[in-house]
């Protein structure tokens, strides 16, 4: 999706019927998924580890990261539920949230915080205007970084993953999780082509900067409402892929699109059961492999290991 396309459709979107919208989407992605077929879900091509890499922590296979969008008021009272499923599985995720789409709870974010989950920010509004000009771009960050202070929060997500990765220096974060391996689904489908975090340096200081995360398991709204699949097999095959090649699998889903009721589902939900289902698979065939962390603890180690004298050993060896 060019730019000029871009602006022409987040100034019409508000103004097209939302039945409409996901009928252009569902046939859109139908033609990119042919059109991508050797590169998505799996991309060969993104499976090389960085330079000097060492490894995850304790000898573990692969990382394991939950995150999860909160797009509207009605993602946001589901969120417990969500939070429960994962906590009676032993897990932790991460919720990030739009604060000036609608009333973020103060309460709900004191009550992950204290379950042990993470809050992100989830850019400012959920309108694609994000990078229409450098002007427009300075004026969010000043309140982004304020509520990324409020929260505190270390990590954000812009809507729809729009990211122009050297403007978000300007954010008061650790990290970014604006990126994917691989999807050409999303407006700006440029791919990270790595299933492992990288850093951004923010030029010339080569020690300043962020880690970016991107997402290598395809997004919920993807599989479940795009292309209406009624299984988690392509979540299964690319996360036995990433085990394999011993990388990322990081998760972004949606609260907003999961049906806890059980009752019939909307347009646009699928059954939050098939998450669980996808959760207890990771669980019970890789619960001695994976290193499950929160987005903040992938940079605490991330950071040590860039600075550790194994990491500068094994750099100069992979460059000589």
């Amino acid at each position: 999706m060019n730019k000029i396309f871009r602006k022409c459709y987040y100034f019409a979107k508000p103004f097209i019927p939302r039945s409409v919208q996901l009928d252009l989407r569902r046939r859109m992605a139908r033609l990119e998924r042919l059109r991508n077929r050797n590169t998505w879900p799996i991309d060969e091509c993104t499976s090389d580890p960085p330079l000097g890499w060492v490894g995850w922590p304790d000898g573990k296979r692969f990382a394991l990261i939950l995150t999860h969008d909160v797009d509207t008021a009605q993602g946001q009272d589901k969120c417990v539920a969500l939070a429960r499923m994962e906590e009676a599985l032993g897990l932790r995720s991460s919720f990030n949230f739009v604060p000036r789409r609608y009333q973020v709870s103060s309460s709900l974010r004191e009550y992950l915080a204290e379950k042990g989950f993470e809050v992100g920010v989830h850019g400012l509004y959920h309108d694609g205007k994000y990078f229409n000009s450098r002007k427009e771009w300075s004026k969010r960050v000043v309140q982004i970084n304020r509520y990324l202070k409020e929260w505190l929060a270390v990590g954000y997500r812009t809507p729809s993953m729009h990211h122009m990765l050297d403007w978000f220096h300007d954010l008061n974060i650790e990290y970014d999780a604006s990126t994917f391996d691989t999807d050409p689904f999303e407006p700006y489908p440029d791919s990270a082509k790595t299933i492992f975090p990288f850093w951004v340096h923010k030029e010339p200081y080569k020690n300043s900067g962020y880690l970016e995360l991107p997402y290598t398991l395809a997004q919920d709204f993807t599989l479940f409402v795009l292309f209406q699949e009624k299984t988690t097999e392509l979540w299964k095959k690319k996360l036995d892929w990433i085990v394999q090649k011993g990388g990322m699998a990081l998760i972004n889903t949606h609260p907003d699109y999961m049906n806890f009721n059980g009752e019939r589902l909307a347009r646009e939900e699928y059954a939050s059961e098939l998450y669980k289902e996808f959760l207890e698979y990771v669980i019970g065939n890789y619960n001695r492999e994976v290193w499950h962390v929160l987005p903040r603890e992938v940079c605490t180690f991330w950071k040590t290991w860039r600075h550790s004298d194994l990491y500068s050993a094994n750099l100069a060896k992979a460059e000589s």
